[in-house]
């Protein structure tokens, strides 16, 4: 504000000179009463992303981490050609898809192993190890007997180095189509092994130093040292967690000062044993508060409850003014356990501030640096900050000690966008024939294949058949997943001949995320809304949700495309429903013999492959049963019998046009009795038919109540049977 103030003023009074130099002076104004925020500490990195470049360090990684990696050796794009369709009168697809094998090094230190790893933000492996795409996943945890790996071995020659001591992962032929057909932006969430601290891991190459004691690394659950010495993550590290250093100790020790024992100092020393102009006044003692310290404002971290992106908590209370400075801490923490440590900062850099110098007459190890005492005369705490051994005695510097214990308040870390880690679920195969459409070749021998899975990930399945035991990869792969579920309660029979308002069938589906809709009647006469369950046809009007994942189905014709036999009958509890839509695979039949064919189906999550056999096979070439039976007595006994055609895939009925035919002839056959074992059967070749009245009493005097039936003899099959009266 001053600078806008100042440079306006300086305009006015001086031209454009005066407006800089009243900027000059307004900044400088603004910079003593607001400060300007600095950074301390590494800067913490947005998310960091594999790379390659020449001459990146490898950062050290300890805890729980998250990091890019640096890619060490890759193969060109291998290109994969993958040919599908070409059945009887549809055309063939050529697809390509690339893939690529590549190293990336993660840490420069053994780690114990790797957890998810992210491509392009999502999830390219889950928590339970399992990739979300194709390829093969090798980690090498960089101990000092790993073996190079065999395929950068076979890549490189003798050449290839084992990088020991270095951690690294190799995908092989990792699947590029998900991202574009490149290499992805990859980071991996790195655990290296337990110890008993993070300190102790930290200072593991630093000779004759150790860590003893509860030192409060705890709340750290990560630690990324990628640059500069140990000295300065001692430092870094000494602000977030109270550090102090028993000299009296071998090797030399870290100590947090809260394990370390609080005795009390004597009474200082007389001041006549010390030469003019040394140390101390008569007392032998002096408080003083030391130069002022950027306040500290903020803490920057790795969030681990948001996939360790970085966050930012700020101290609790007034915020600082003046200079202050945000601590760039490249640890991973939670929300309020970074919290705490900002905390426990302000308090203890507020303390330490007031410094005292206190003279003994001799030394104690008891007093060496680093060791919390209490000092007769002055209230509270104090840690022996250095020590100066002079000829009269002992010169002291303790810094005030705070014992101050920050709670863990709850913090909220903030939304980061995670993606959802779901697990490979099977495959659920369900193979039919369905009646003859109108569409395409009446010879032809259409298999659907309905491929699909419960709630979970799902990228589809390559479809195959079994051929004695070996299984042949057809060309088709089921991408979509199919509308399927189980019928709840059981469908009751029908006669199927109008449509039924208030019909329901209750379904549950196989995945929540599946659902129905709605058609208008224009929609349904154009076959919208066709379900199969079971072996029967059926179309819906209305779709209700009822639960997750279970839908009421209202308004139904039953019996459709030829399966009003079957809607005769109903249909029992449990059996499977598939919505006929667009998601099924039409697999050509004329590959394999429907009738004692396996299907099989191999996705991800397929541990082995789904078989199933072909439901109803050679349905589509069957002829629909005759319908609207007649019969009637004419004079003499004889009995004239009718009946009325349908051809497979004239679902129209036309006023005045006779329904055109597509099997090779027209004819029937016409018998008395049993299907399987009747008393008499003729054959004719058009839609009427007269049994003599000598026939007719011969065959009444054998069984009065036996049934007279009537099937149409197609090219491939012939149609179920159609009553039309009985012999008696």
């Amino acid at each position: 504000m001053a600078t806008l103030v100042f440079g306006a003023l300086g305009t006015l009074v001086g031209g454009p000179v005066g407006g800089a130099l009243g900027t000059l002076l307004g900044r400088a104004v603004d910079q003593q009463i607001v400060g300007s925020p600095s950074r301390e500490g590494p800067r913490l990195t947005e998310l960091a992303v594999s790379g390659s470049s020449y001459g990146q360090p490898i950062a050290r990684h300890f805890g729980k981490m998250r990091a890019g990696g640096t890619i060490i050796w890759s193969t060109d794009l291998r290109e994969s050609r993958d040919t599908s369709g070409g059945g009887k009168g549809q055309p063939s697809t050529t697809s390509y898809s690339y893939s690529v094998s590549l190293a990336v090094a993660l840490s420069s230190r053994p780690i114990a192993s790797v957890g998810r790893i992210w491509a392009d933000g999502n999830l390219l492996r889950g928590a339970a190890g399992d990739l979300k795409t194709g390829g093969q996943l090798r980690i090498y945890p960089g101990h000092n007997d790993q073996q190079p790996d065999p395929l950068m071995a076979t890549s490189l020659g003798s050449q290839c180095p084992a990088h020991r001591g270095l951690a690294y992962i190799v995908f092989e032929d990792l699947q590029l189509g998900d991202f574009g057909n490149r290499i992805p932006a990859l980071s991996f969430e790195i655990f290296s092994q337990d110890r008993d601290g993070l300190l102790a891991d930290l200072l593991e190459p630093v000779p004759g130093c150790t860590v003893v004691g509860s030192v409060r690394d705890g709340d750290i659950l990560g630690f990324a040292h990628d640059g500069g010495t140990i000295s300065d993550n001692l430092q870094l590290l000494a602000r977030a967690i109270p550090l102090a250093i028993d000299s009296a100790r071998a090797p030399l020790t870290l100590i947090s000062p809260q394990d370390a024992q609080c005795g009390t100092l004597p009474i200082p020393a007389d001041a006549i044993a010390w030469p003019d102009g040394e140390f101390g006044p008569m007392s032998g003692s002096r408080s003083e508060r030391s130069k002022a310290v950027r306040p500290i404002d903020a803490l920057r971290y790795y969030d681990k409850d948001r996939d360790y992106q970085p966050g930012l908590q700020r101290r609790a209370g007034r915020a600082a003014t003046g200079d202050s400075a945000t601590i760039e801490l490249p640890a991973a923490l939670t929300a309020s356990e970074a919290g705490a440590i900002v905390t426990r900062m302000v308090q203890r850099e507020r303390f330490e501030g007031e410094k005292l110098r206190y003279r003994l007459a001799e030394i104690d190890p008891l007093h060496d640096p680093g060791a919390v005492v209490r000092v007769p005369g002055y209230a509270g705490v104090w840690r022996v900050d250095a020590w100066e051994w002079r000829e009269g005695g002992v010169e002291l510097e303790l810094l005030r000690h705070s014992d101050f214990e920050a709670v863990a308040a709850q913090r909220d870390p903030g939304s980061a966008f995670q993606p959802l880690d779901r697990l490979a679920v099977p495959t659920l195969l369900r193979c039919f024939e369905l009646p003859f459409d109108g569409t395409g070749s009446p010879d032809a021998v259409p298999v659907y294949a309905a491929a699909s899975a419960t709630d979970g990930r799902w990228s589809g399945a390559a479809l195959y058949v079994d051929r004695e035991g070996a299984l042949e990869r057809l060309p088709y792969s089921a991408v979509n997943r199919a509308t399927t579920g189980t019928l709840v309660d059981p469908l009751s029979p029908s006669p199927a001949l109008i449509f039924e308002p208030v019909a329901s069938l209750l379904v549950d589906l196989d995945a929540d995320a599946m659902g129905f809709a709605s058609a208008s009647p224009d929609a349904l006469t154009r076959g919208a809304n066709r379900l199969l369950v079971g072996e029967e046809i059926v179309q819906f009007a209305h779709a209700e949700p009822v639960a997750a994942g279970q839908w009421r189905l209202t308004g139904l014709i039953r019996g459709r495309g030829g399966t009003e036999l079957e809607a005769q009958t109903g249909c029992p509890a449990g059996s499977r429903v598939v919505l006929l839509d667009d998601a099924l695979i039409v697999v050509d039949g004329a590959q394999f013999d429907p009738a004692t064919a396996r299907i099989a189906a191999i996705g991800a999550g397929d541990d082995d492959p789904v078989f199933t056999y072909i439901e109803r096979a050679g349905r589509s070439r069957r002829p629909l049963t005759p319908v609207h039976p007649r019969a009637a007595l004419a004079p003499g006994g004889a009995m004239d019998l009718g009946w009325t055609r349908r051809a497979r895939g004239s679902w129209n009925w036309l006023e005045g046009v006779d329904i055109p035919l597509i099997e090779e002839s027209e004819l029937y056959e016409v018998g008395v009795g049993d299907e399987m074992a009747p008393l008499a059967t003729w054959f004719c070749s058009n839609s009427e038919f007269r049994i003599s009245a000598d026939q007719r009493a011969s065959l009444a005097a054998q069984d009065a109540d036996a049934g007279i039936w009537v099937r149409q003899i197609g090219s491939y099959a012939k149609s179920a049977s159609l009553l039309l009266a009985t012999i008696g």
